[in-house]
């Protein structure tokens, strides 16, 4: 009893650590109008310095997606962690928009180094027979860290002095904070090698996971495109179409998106894998169709509903993603497996998130996110029209 507490209370930890690293590349997001006066830049210009942070992820995934298979869990948190306080410091320095770049793909970098290896962590981390638990943990960890981000930077920004320096400063105490609990946790990796073993590899999957990789992918991309437009062009449309000039409402309003993705993995356990991600995908189309009347409407109702929607469905899809490629992953592959899935969601959060921003300037944000949402919907029903032919009839 006193081994499976100590086992649960490792997996937290490493789930705290997780929060802080994802937090850290959602923390800008209630600030960009804030850098948009500051450095007089473009819409199209807000979203391809979101979407660069992707391009780190991306470049993380494609070059070292197995690095915590090869080198182990701890060392490769440690650069992750690393990343993330240069990242910090980039936005601490910003007196350009050359340096918000760079926080942004720093950022991404530490990312792309903790989705898999976090996540495969924290998973191995939990006491035999937690899986469940530990996959539930480890996702809502990612997605909660995401939320955390903007709804901490938004308080600070309104309420505190220096908006543009201070949530990166506490960010930085956190992350020192986050390597040192890293010290105290164990190494989960039997057989490591050096840093010269890591090697690139094109994106492959072993047999037995192909089959629920594509389905598992799909979902995961179209959620995470909607987060990713959300999260990038959601605080410009608050303020020019809504009024909402109130930095804390904003990080809230975005925040309520990961929240409710987390409460959607809550779902996704006790619906099953079979049933979720199918359940994921109709309640993400609903999420979209919610964000379509915000843009028609011009009204916060709705933007609160898309968020809470939205966020669930991609919550729902998510963890039965996750869960689905890890238990059909073998060991020695797991975090790579892992990161190819999240290769593909973070497509997502880049292609999609920069289209919007191209047709910004001639269709304007409302209707550069119609759009968005009209790819979206078709790309969503295929997956769940898949899906649902997958399903058994008593999964049905």
């Amino acid at each position: 009893m006193a081994e499976e507490r100590q086992g649960w209370l490792k997996c937290l930890l490493g789930g705290a650590v997780f929060v802080v690293c994802m937090a850290g590349t959602t923390l800008p997001t209630p600030l960009y109008p804030l850098y948009q006066e500051k450095f007089g830049f473009s819409e199209l210009t807000v979203t391809v310095v979101y979407a660069v942070y992707a391009f780190g992820v991306i470049a993380v995934l494609l070059l070292a997606g197995d690095a915590s298979d090869t080198i182990g869990r701890r060392p490769t948190l440690w650069w992750g962690l690393g990343f993330a306080a240069a990242s910090a410091v980039c936005f601490l320095s910003a007196d350009s928009l050359g340096w918000l770049y760079a926080g942004r793909l720093l950022s991404g970098l530490s990312a792309g180094l903790f989705t898999g290896a976090a996540s495969a962590y924290v998973m191995e981390l939990a006491p035999p027979g937690g899986s469940s638990g530990a996959t539930l943990v480890a996702t809502a960890a990612n997605m909660g860290g995401l939320g955390c981000g903007p709804l901490l930077a938004g308080l600070l920004a309104e309420y505190a002095p220096e908006p543009l320096l201070l949530p990166f400063a506490v960010h930085l105490v956190l992350v020192a904070l986050s390597a040192a609990v890293l010290v105290f946790l164990p190494e989960t990796v039997p057989e490591r090698r050096p840093p010269t073993a890591v090697r690139p590899r094109k994106p492959a999957l072993p047999p037995q996971v192909r089959a629920v990789f594509g389905p598992a992918a799909v979902a995961s991309f179209v959620g995470f495109a909607l987060f990713g437009v959300f999260t990038s062009v959601s605080p410009a449309f608050l303020g020019r179409y809504l009024h909402v000039d109130n930095h804390a409402v904003v990080g809230l309003v975005v925040a309520l998106a990961f929240f409710a993705s987390t409460g959607g993995q809550v779902a996704a356990g006790r619906l099953g894998t079979a049933r979720s991600l199918p359940l994921g995908c109709a309640v993400l189309f609903a999420g979209l169709l919610l964000l379509g009347c915000a843009l028609v409407t011009d009204l916060l109702a709705f933007v609160i509903l898309a968020a809470l929607v939205g966020g669930t469905g991609q919550g729902l899809a998510f963890r039965a993603a996750l869960a689905a490629v890890a238990a059909a992953s073998p060991p020695d592959r797991r975090a790579a497996v892992i990161s190819a899935l999240f290769l593909v969601a973070y497509t997502g959060i880049s292609i999609p998130v920069i289209g919007v921003g191209l047709l910004a300037d001639p269709l304007g944000l409302e209707g550069a996110g119609l759009v968005f949402i009209a790819c979206m919907l078709v790309l969503v029903a295929t997956a769940a029209g898949y899906l649902l032919r997958r399903m058994t009839p008593a999964e049905r």
